[in-house]
């Protein structure tokens, strides 16, 4: 397939529904729902496959028990290699965690305050983006700025490549969504510009803060900036439904391992990610799990404390449509009641 034509291909699957999808998914996602539950997280993976997912990594961490790992369907299905535990995947928003840490850090080390403007830091947006001079970092965090989401923006997805070069620019000179601190709507260039500002403050690249404050501190030698740094026989292949193409090779920022994640998320919950004080911030401005989604790849990390339990999810299975996010939040939803029911029994 030629790349105009993916690309033209792309379109049609990301902006158009069909009424027959309207008419059929919802009940599919019914059954995966209302499907007996399995026995074992593997079982659960492996129906999971059959549901039309191409391949499938779980890690889950349980207090007092080694890290459990599971996999199911393809890591690259054009050359039938299984799904591999430790494969690199491209992690996409769960990346937000690691920049609102490193926020909390450099807000506690008083290098930069939670009330400074977005205008402080960009005078140059000021005109731009609306309300800049009233925009905090704080409401940044939290997706209370009102900045439109670049994302958001169809023109971005006519060339998502080259166009993540200057993502800026498609959230600039638009309405504001709202008067900033008055509503919340998820905009990923709050992080964009946030990764900025931690440039600015720090004086270098954000990623190699992360990897000074976070990484390195927890041991996790398998999360990575960004494709260049990282051998792509190493990667998961990405799919999107409807396209042969394999979306490995595109650029989407931060890949790990489902287990530097797992650690990841165990440290940011049991506050070892942090030094004294600045869990306090963290607590105030951000979550303690997310999702990730770009094309090709879509992961949830989870922490369930009831159970004292981490599950990092990885699919490499996705469309823009709610199908494949909807299927996956299921499938995660009867893994923890597996568990769940796993704990009641001994």
């Amino acid at each position: 397939m030629t790349k105009k034509k993916i690309k033209q291909v792309f379109r049609i699957v990301l902006f158009s529904g069909t009424a027959i999808s309207m008419f059929y998914v919802p009940w599919i996602l019914v059954w995966a729902w209302i499907l007996p539950l399995p026995d074992t997280v593997q079982e659960q993976l492996d129906e999971a496959i059959g549901h039309g997912f191409d391949g499938m990594i779980v890690y889950v961490d349980e207090a007092g028990k080694a890290p459990a790992f599971y996999t199911a369907g393809w890591d690259d299905r054009d050359n039938q290699i299984p799904a591999r535990p430790d494969a690199l995947f491209k992690i996409a928003s769960i990346s937000k965690l690691y920049v609102a840490v490193s926020v909390a850090k450099l807000a506690h080390a008083q290098r930069l305050s939670l009330d400074e403007t977005l205008a402080d830091y960009f005078p140059e947006l000021v005109g731009r983006i609306e309300h800049a001079d009233q925009i905090t970092l704080r409401m940044m965090v939290q997706h209370r700025s009102g900045i439109p989401n670049f994302t958001n923006n169809p023109a971005f997805w006519e060339d998502e490549q080259e166009n993540g070069k200057r993502a800026l620019n498609f959230a600039l000179d638009l309405p504001s969504s709202f008067e900033p601190g008055e509503g919340y709507e998820y905009s990923n260039t709050n992080y964009l510009l946030l990764r900025e500002i931690i440039e600015q403050v720090v004086g270098y690249g954000h990623f190699q803060y992360i990897k000074e404050e976070i990484l390195e501190p927890l041991g996790l030698k398998h999360t990575y900036g960004s494709l260049k740094e990282v051998n792509i026989d190493d990667v998961m292949s990405g799919y999107y439904v409807g396209i042969d193409a394999d979306f490995k090779t595109n650029e989407n920022g931060m890949l790990a391992t489902a287990e530097d994640v797992g650690k990841f998320l165990r440290a940011l919950n049991d506050g070892s990610v942090f030094d004294e004080g600045e869990q306090d911030i963290y607590s105030s401005i951000y979550e303690y799990e997310h999702g990730g989604l770009v094309p090709g790849y879509q992961s949830l990390a989870e922490y369930h404390k009831d159970i004292d339990t981490v599950v990092v999810q990885f699919v490499n299975t996705t469309d823009f449509e709610g199908y494949e996010w909807n299927l996956s939040e299921i499938v995660i939803n009867r893994i923890v009641k597996i568990l769940r029911k796993e704990k009641r029994s001994v």
